[in-house]
């Protein structure tokens, strides 16, 4: 059992496997279930997350307000247009983490990964990098798993909720999961997963949450998407060696130390930041007052 990076990193070091491999032991412990139906639960998840990152990308969703419809085809149009600035891999990656938020918005089904607002954020990184680089189905769900492994060490120690913490502790740690998935799926190692989980966060350390309309769209959308890349640049900043000083565990205590010291205005009340701006109100009095 761990509670804690130190620990789970520890675990996987004396015993030489990988940060997956101690999550499934983890959860087998802790669900009464085999390793197969573990994996198989997984999968599952998986399911909904691939159909979430494509629902979208070529149909427009019907939103509440129509404020996110169509954000997620517009950004794979131009994915495939040859003339991006990040290339085609990075606007693909966000155009399937707005995917999945338009989904979200539309009511659809998706897989909370921490949250429903950030949804996006793990599946559009894992599954590009995976379609990207070739690897098999096993090797993607692995590296969930082990993002998974450190999304639950944020939830016993901090917080994944926005109205607590802040958009750092939904978008934030949905892009410090990523980024550990990524190392592992990439062939980094689980201190190379733990380097890119901190840098991830502290890349969003103290961001508000202030969703216009009270609406989980704008900006958890684009949020998404950034964070996505956030999650991308710090798994190849861990695994070109860099080396971030404070550890995994005092990071986490930190982004939830800030995540109390935000006001009530800016932790999904939608009472400040740019839910407070005078085009945010309008937008709310036009859906819900007119």
């Amino acid at each position: 059992m761990y509670h804690s990076c130190r620990q789970l990193l520890e675990m996987t070091e004396a015993r030489k496997v990988p940060i997956h491999e101690i999550v499934i032991e983890n959860e087998m412990k802790n669900s009464n279930l085999s390793r197969a139906e573990v994996i198989e639960n997984i999968k599952k998840r998986y399911r909904i997350m691939q159909t979430s990152a494509e629902r979208a990308l070529e149909q427009p969703l019907s939103t509440e307000g129509g404020l996110i419809t169509g954000i997620a085809s517009t950004q794979y149009r131009y994915s495939k247009s040859g003339s991006t600035l990040c290339g085609r891999f990075v606007n693909t990656v966000m155009a399937r983490a707005l995917s999945c938020s338009e989904v979200n918005a539309s009511m659809g089904k998706i897989c909370a990964m921490p949250t429903a607002g950030s949804c996006g954020i793990v599946p559009a990184v894992l599954i590009t990098i995976g379609e990207e680089y070739n690897k098999t189905e096993e090797e993607v769900i692995a590296a969930l798993i082990t993002a998974s492994g450190m999304g639950t060490i944020v939830v016993e120690n901090a917080t994944v909720a926005g109205s607590e913490g802040g958009c750092q502790a939904e978008c934030g740690v949905a892009a410090a999961m990523a980024a550990a998935g990524a190392v592992e799926l990439s062939g980094g190692t689980p201190a190379m997963s733990m380097e890119a989980f901190s840098l991830a966060l502290i890349n969003v350390m103290g961001l508000v949450c202030d969703p216009v309309a009270g609406l989980v769209q704008i900006p958890c959308a684009q949020r998404n998407a950034s964070q996505a890349v956030n999650a991308l640049l710090s798994a190849d900043m861990a695994l070109g060696g860099a080396v971030f000083p404070i550890p995994a565990d005092e990071v986490i205590d930190a982004m939830y130390k800030v995540g109390k010291l935000l006001p009530v205005q800016l932790r999904e009340t939608a009472m400040g930041g740019i839910a407070a701006t005078e085009t945010a109100k309008d937008i709310t009095d036009r859906i819900f007052h007119r």
